[in-house]
C-alpha cells in the first residue's frame, strides 16, 4: 500500500471549461483535505487548479503552490495557499512539485497539463521513480490520449506494458483508494533529483 499524505494535482487553468471538470476539482480538493492530504499544484488561482486549491483550504487543507516568476502574471499566484514557492523556470517547478509528492493525480487540462502527465509518465517507465499517477478520466475528458497511447503501442513505439505506468479511474471519489492500493515502490535506489 503506498503512503499518501502529499498529492500532485496537474490540471487546466482555465475558467470557462464543462462543469463537471470544475465540480471534479472542487472534490478532489476536499478530499484531500479531509483525510490530510497536502496538495501540490501549480501555484495559480484560476481554473481547475484554483477551484482545487480553493476547495481544500476551505475544508482546513494544506495547499502547497509552485509557479514561476514569469507565469506569476498570467496564472496570477494563489496568494492565500499555505505556501507559494516562486522559481526561476518550468523545469524547476516540475521537479520541486515531483519532489513534494507522494503521488500524481491528473485532471483535465490543456497543453502544459498533457507536459506535465508524460513527463512524469516518462519518468516512471524509465525508472526514475515509482510514484502512483491516477489519471481523471471525467466525463470522458481522456479518452483522446487514451486513443493516442494504444495508437503508439499499435504502431509498434511503446510495449503493453506502458499502460500500466498509470491508472484511469472514472470518478474523483476513486483516485485516493487507487493510490492507496498501489504497491509500495519497487524502484529501491530512484534518484531524488530528477
Amino acid at each position: 500500500m503506498t503512503r499518501l499524505s502529499s498529492l500532485c494535482v496537474y490540471c487546466g487553468s482555465r475558467d470557462q471549461v464543462d462543469p463537471r471538470h470544475r465540480q471534479a476539482a472542487a472534490t478532489l480538493g476536499r478530499i484531500c483535505a479531509e483525510r490530510g492530504i497536502r496538495i501540490v499544484f501549480g501555484g495559480g488561482r484560476v481554473g481547475l487548479m484554483g477551484i482545487c486549491a480553493d476547495a481544500a483550504l476551505a475544508a482546513g487543507g494544506t495547499v502547497i503552490g509552485i509557479i514561476p516568476h514569469h507565469l506569476n502574471e498570467i496564472e496570477i499566484a494563489h496568494q492565500r495557499v499555505s505556501e507559494l514557492y516562486l522559481v526561476d523556470s518550468m523545469h524547476e517547478r516540475k521537479q520541486m512539485m515531483f519532489e513534494m509528492s507522494d503521488a500524481f493525480a491528473v485532471l483535465p487540462g490543456g497543453i502544459g497539463t498533457l507536459d506535465e502527465t508524460f513527463e512524469i509518465v516518462t519518468w516512471r517507465q524509465l525508472r526514475l521513480h515509482d510514484k502512483p499517477i491516477i489519471v481523471l478520466n471525467s466525463a470522458g475528458y481522456w479518452r483522446p490520449f487514451l486513443d493516442m497511447i494504444d495508437h503508439i503501442i499499435d504502431s509498434g513505439f511503446a510495449s503493453r506494458s506502458i499502460r500500466q505506468l498509470f491508472t484511469v479511474v472514472d470518478r474523483v471519489e476513486d483516485i485516493i483508494p487507487a493510490i492507496q492500493a498501489a504497491p509500495v515502490s519497487m524502484v529501491a535506489d530512484a534518484p531524488q533529483r530528477l
